[in-house]
């Protein structure tokens, strides 16, 4: 019995009704309120929350799509739950926003944190559906693993002792983020030449970077080997200069890092100005150039979201723009010079003032300055819908000011009206 035929018994056992509603329906099951039971099977299932309503659920499901075909011969079973006909599942899953994407077996769930595109929730389902650290046995398969051009940790030697035990522990607690695998000596030896073993690597962008082992002893060394591992899969997990958006800038401000943004224009065919895309390179030359002096403080990326940065910056920019956010602080820097006309030595200079705190620094994240944000985004918000839809824009506003002046009005006069009859002397008393 084919896939289809699996799913559908499993619907038919569970009292599920099983509707093709697209043309990759039948790898999708739709499921409700008896998910509650079935997922307590044993297997893996990747879920999306989402409600009929949801702009964000429609722009996904495309993706979804795309998601779903690339998994449906993989042992992860897909499927879809409209939330607002089962509220009390996504309530046991502590769904709160929509899309949500989960990736579910018995009582664990991890949801899916990042932008959504096919490859990223792909990628996730993948790694959170087999064991934290892969083991890999023969050559071939370490050569297929580094051609897929992803990014991994690789831990290399026998599987004991203090490194292996906090390479092991570290990588079930960042299993959603990153891929994790182990292999012998023997076989490292023939795609990356070794010092000594134990050790572990980080392959991005067909480099390998070792992370360095610290001497210590006793308790004080495993305590300070496991916060060192996990600060440095921390920051390694991301590419030198990757695509920062309002799905994974939370994940990047982990790091601590400034973060080094470039803000660019990106049209719907992922095109840039020829102007912005020269500026964009050049940032970018300047942590590919001298990495080493870079990248233990500053994690260079690029955006085309207008939003988060202006969120950052509180103000309207031009662009391209150049933004250096402290991850820490929340403060952020902006060079004096003009993006178009600035060098790379300029550049250089910029980063090198910003790190030595010679920098002017805006921002932050005390009460003052969070009041303002919500102030600002409140304004910007409004100014771009009445920009927008000027008319649905006022009549939303409008409505609302007219019936509260109303009541306003008739509190006030009511109040008048008591004060009135309260001041007012008895006929009686002014004869008297």
């Amino acid at each position: 019995m084919g896939k289809l035929g699996n799913y559908l018994l499993i619907l038919f056992v569970s009292g599920f009704l099983y509707t093709e509603t697209n043309t990759f329906s039948k790898w999708v099951l739709e499921l409700g309120d008896n998910f509650a039971n079935l997922h307590n099977d044993g297997g893996y299932w990747l879920i999306k929350f989402y409600t009929p309503w949801c702009g964000n659920c429609k722009r996904v499901e495309p993706i979804w799509g795309h998601v779903v075909q690339a998994l449906k011969n993989t042992h992860i079973r897909i499927g879809r739950i409209d939330c607002s006909s089962y509220p009390n599942v996504a309530k046991m899953f502590g769904v709160t926003k929509y899309p949500t994407i989960k990736i579910i077996r018995g009582e664990e769930h991890h949801t899916f944190q990042g932008d959504q595109d096919t490859e990223q929730i792909v990628n996730f389902a993948l790694r959170m559906s087999g064991p934290a650290v892969e083991h890999i046995t023969r050559p071939e398969s370490l050569t297929n693993i580094k051609n897929m051009n992803q990014l991994f940790f690789m831990y290399v030697g026998e599987r004991e002792g203090a490194l292996w035990d906090t390479f092991n522990d570290v990588a079930n607690k960042m299993q959603a983020h990153a891929f994790y695998y182990s292999t012998s000596q023997s076989i490292a030896e023939k795609h990356i030449f070794l010092n000594e073993t134990p050790a572990v690597f980080v392959h991005k962008e067909n480099s390998h970077y070792f992370y360095t082992v610290e001497a210590g002893n006793g308790l004080e060394e495993a305590r300070h080997l496991n916060a060192s591992i996990h600060k440095w899969i921390n920051e390694e997990r991301f590419e030198t200069f990757l695509k920062i958006s309002e799905g994974n800038i939370e994940e990047v401000l982990q790091t601590k890092k400034y973060i080094v943004l470039v803000v660019v224009e990106e049209n719907k065919l992922q095109e840039i100005p020829k102007d912005m895309l020269e500026f964009r390179n050049m940032v970018e030359s300047v942590i590919r150039k001298d990495r080493d002096k870079y990248h233990s403080s500053f994690q260079f990326g690029w955006t085309s979201s207008l939003e988060l940065v202006i969120n950052i910056a509180m103000e309207r920019i031009s662009l391209p723009y150049l933004i250096v956010l402290n991850s820490t602080t929340y403060h952020h820097h902006v060079p004096e010079d003009d993006p178009l006309i600035m060098t790379t030595e300029a550049i250089e200079l910029f980063l090198e003032r910003v790190y030595n705190q010679q920098a002017p620094a805006y921002g932050g994240n005390d009460f003052a300055v969070r009041l303002y944000r919500a102030y600002f985004n409140a304004k910007t918000t409004l100014a771009d819908r009445y920009r927008g839809n000027p008319v649905l824009t006022t009549v939303l506003l409008g409505l609302p000011t007219c019936f509260l002046s109303i009541i306003m009005y008739f509190c006030v006069c009511q109040n008048c009206l008591d004060a009135n009859e309260e001041d007012e002397v008895p006929l009686h008393e002014k004869r008297e």
